[in-house]
């Protein structure tokens, strides 16, 4: 296999496969794993999950295509993070727009690093201490561990390790992602394969797919296949954008974003056929598929229900369930382990940008993720109200990075940064959704979240800031990090030329 990189510049993939393996480790994640499952039980009927499916699939190329691809053609024309590439691209003082993304990623990242820690805990449990075999015995394991100072040392251990792998360049992630999503890979489909091998696994597999279509008359429904698109892809994160910055100059925007999307979603799908055969295949002997799907539909404390509650309590069900289980946890390690390096890579895009030395930035970015992710570490509520905020500002970074093209003019952008070989259907259809279709999801879905967010999820206190799931604690949130990040406007200027500044 040709090396990842050229001899020239550190600064650019040698291949198109060192890209896409490092922007596979940005969209499989715990959206896949650990998310995705649980939302088709939930969406789905006694006749099966399929309907929902068709859904998720359509908003595949509804939604995280077409913000993949302007993700991908602004991070290659640009050269810089998030908010160089997006001042470039609208010119003026409109950088503290892509500051705004870059936040939200950000923000994430302080959060998203403990359920990184609590997947690695899992495997050490599973490891060397054994299976919980009742449901008392999986709370008892899950409240230790939350009672205890692990979460905060894990928090603190795998910050510690993205921030040295950034430190040590766009190099170190390639090789890094080149054994990580592999072996990811590999540890599902093993798993994938002794699931399938459980009587009545084949149940499972045959509700994933069976179909009811009359749920796609339901709006709720493919509202909530747009959101798990959104959120397991990594689509308007900014972090393709990142990674994108470092293309060689004749790989495909395109082709780069269709096989991303298409490669994310198939590694959901196996995933999904791995959890639907193992519940289905642990508990059809005992239980009806109503209240199969029942478990699986089970948030728990932190949406921890059917991984961290139920997962172990079936693998112990299983011979061999044990060193299954620690596969399945240590392949959501990665998974997630994958994703946070590339959060962390953001952060540090944006202050090398701006005139920070590479170090000071990883290292700089690392210590405020640490600070800034205890309170998620110790308190659930906290990290439920941070998933909640920063969750449902990914759709505000969609829309600025669909402003930021049509700003331009999409056309126009299409042709200088996505193909150059001018007109063509493709290049219709992209600028019809990233003009049209984009912004009308985007208004869709803000007006149902502030809709249930009045009458669903806080009804009583959505006007409270101090209600972790109000209506005003998100919009307060919001409004601090945009006010500041506007003062401070010009002080986020680049202030160097970017990746073309480092060859």
């Amino acid at each position: 296999m040709e090396r990842l990189f050229s001899n020239e510049s550190s600064t650019r993939f040698r291949s198109r496969l060192g890209l896409i393996l490092s922007v596979l480790g940005i969209a499989v994640g715990t959206g896949n794993i650990w998310r995705f499952p649980r939302i088709v039980a939930q969406n789905s009927t006694v006749e099966g999950g399929g309907g929902f499916l068709i859904a998720w699939l359509l908003c595949l190329f509804l939604w995280s295509i077409p913000l993949m691809i302007a993700e991908y053609g602004l991070g290659k024309s640009g050269r810089m993070g998030v908010i160089g590439s997006i001042q470039k691209a609208m010119g003026g003082h409109h950088g503290w727009l892509g500051g705004f993304v870059a936040f939200v990623a950000t923000a994430i990242l302080f959060y998203y690093s403990v359920v990184t820690a609590w997947c690695l805990y899992y495997v050490s449990q599973l490891t060397f201490v054994g299976l919980p075999p009742t449901m008392d015995a999986a709370m008892q394991q899950w409240d230790g561990f939350q009672a205890s100072n692990w979460p905060v040392v894990l928090h603190g251990v795998i910050i510690a390790a993205g921030s040295w792998i950034v430190f040590k360049g766009i190099g170190t992630i390639e090789r890094v992602n080149k054994v990580l999503i592999p072996s990811l890979l590999l540890i599902i489909l093993i798993a994938l394969v002794r699931a399938l091998s459980l009587p009545n696994a084949g149940e499972g597999i045959a509700f994933l797919f069976t179909p009811d279509l009359s749920v796609l008359k339901e709006p709720t429904l493919w509202l909530e296949a747009l959101t798990q698109n959104a959120w397991d892809t990594g689509a308007a994160w900014g972090l393709i954008l990142t990674y994108a910055a470092y293309m060689r100059s004749q790989d495909s925007v395109v082709q780069s974003a269709f096989i991303t999307g298409i490669g994310n979603n198939i590694v959901s799908l196996v995933a999904a056929g791995l959890i639907f055969s193992t519940v289905f295949g642990t508990l059809s002997a005992t239980q009806t598929h109503a209240e199969i799907v029942d478990i699986m539909k089970t948030s728990g404390p932190a949406s921890t229900g059917l991984t961290f509650i139920w997962m172990p309590q079936l693998f112990e069900k299983m011979v061999g369930g044990r060193w299954l289980g620690s596969l399945f946890f240590l392949g959501l390690t990665m998974a997630a382990f994958s994703s946070l390096i590339s959060m962390i890579a953001l952060a540090q895009r944006v202050f090398k940008d701006v005139g920070a030395k590479a170090s000071h930035a990883a290292w700089g970015v690392g210590l405020a993720a640490f600070a800034f992710g205890i309170p998620s570490a110790v308190n659930l509520t906290i990290f439920e109200n941070q998933d909640f905020v920063w969750g449902v500002g990914l759709m505000v970074s969609g829309a600025i990075i669909a402003f930021a093209v049509n700003r331009q003019s999409a056309k126009e952008f299409y042709d200088q940064h996505v193909h150059i070989s001018g007109r063509s259907r493709l290049r219709r259809i992209w600028v019809f959704f990233i003009k049209w279709v984009i912004p009308i999801e985007i208004a869709t879905l803000l007006i149902w979240w502030l809709t249930r967010t009045i009458f669903v999820y806080a009804p009583d206190t959505w006007y409270n800031p101090l209600d972790p799931f109000s209506l005003a604690t998100v919009l307060g949130q919001w409004a601090v990090a945009a006010c500041l990040l506007y003062l401070f406007r010009r002080r986020l200027e680049p202030k160097s030329r970017g990746v073309d500044a480092e060859a």
